[in-house]
């Protein structure tokens, strides 16, 4: 979704129209459903495939992040889909099943030489957990070489605004609730930055009054304990703002603490 500040109804469809092209492109580049360069990586079969440079890019920050979660971010962890299906099910997998779908779960079993990329046989990489917050960014951005009329570019909750509106008030963005979709926790101003929300309010697993939400441990193959419902933050970009939110859910009991400690805008569900 696209809001734009104007009464130029020409320039306001040509920005909408730009929006969708780029995060378009996006999605089918980098998709892990139809053939794109996630496909050509996954289905490498133990070989090296040289990457472009905004490939590159993307793994680099992805590497950034794997350190700086120490090792629960990661993007090998895909493999894992193989025994969870957060549908809002019944079923999780077994121990033996998850224990065996490791293997191939674990960046330190990457080979990465920018631009080249080598996985180990039956891995694959998905960068899903940064795609949508980057196409935020990247459209945005695009946006400004038409106009600097305000707006604000919203992919499934993930968002960005490029300043105040017209008459200088700012942008009001409701924060959902969790147990009452479609409903408004509250309400929060913004006239700068992004604000990104990552959570198990969609997609998860429910098991004998247990809810497993959809974010992993890489290291276990098991949702991240005691994590927030959702955590939401405020940063200068939707790609720092999304990235922070997952770093903070994988705290688990310890992700409002790690929000504070980092001196972070944001707001927790329990």
């Amino acid at each position: 979704m696209v809001l734009v500040d104007t009464t130029d109804i020409a320039l306001g469809t040509h920005i909408g129209q730009c929006v969708r092209a780029e995060t378009e492109r996006i999605e089918a580049k980098f998709s892990r459903y139809r053939p794109s360069v996630i496909t050509s990586i996954n289905e490498s079969a133990g070989h090296s495939i040289d990457l472009d440079e905004e490939t590159s890019n993307l793994i680099d920050f992805s590497v950034l992040c794997y350190e700086l979660s120490g090792g629960r971010f990661d993007i090998t962890s895909g493999a894992l889909r193989r025994v969870w299906n957060f549908d809002s099910g019944a079923h999780a997998p077994s121990q033996m099943q998850v224990r065996k779908v490791l293997s191939f779960v674990g960046w330190h079993r990457v080979s990465w030489h920018r631009p080249s990329l080598r996985l180990a046989f039956g891995m694959e990489i998905d960068l899903g957990g940064i795609g949508k917050e980057y196409a935020v960014d990247r459209a945005l951005l695009l946006t400004r070489e038409l106009s600097d009329v305000p707006l604000m570019i919203n992919l499934g909750g993930d968002l960005r605004v490029s300043g105040p509106r017209q008459d200088g008030t700012s942008w009001r963005v409701a924060i959902e609730d969790v147990d009452r979709l479609g409903t408004a926790a509250g309400m929060l101003e913004l006239s700068h930055g992004a604000l990104a929300t990552s959570g198990d309010t969609y997609r998860y697993v429910m098991q004998d009054g247990r809810r497993f939400g959809h974010v992993l441990d890489p290291t276990t193959g098991w949702p991240i304990e005691h994590a927030p419902r959702t955590v939401t933050v405020h940063a200068p970009t939707c790609t720092e703002a999304g990235q922070l939110a997952k770093l903070a859910l994988l705290r688990g009991a310890g992700a409002e603490e790690f929000l504070r400690a980092e001196q972070i805008r944001a707001w927790c569900i329990r």
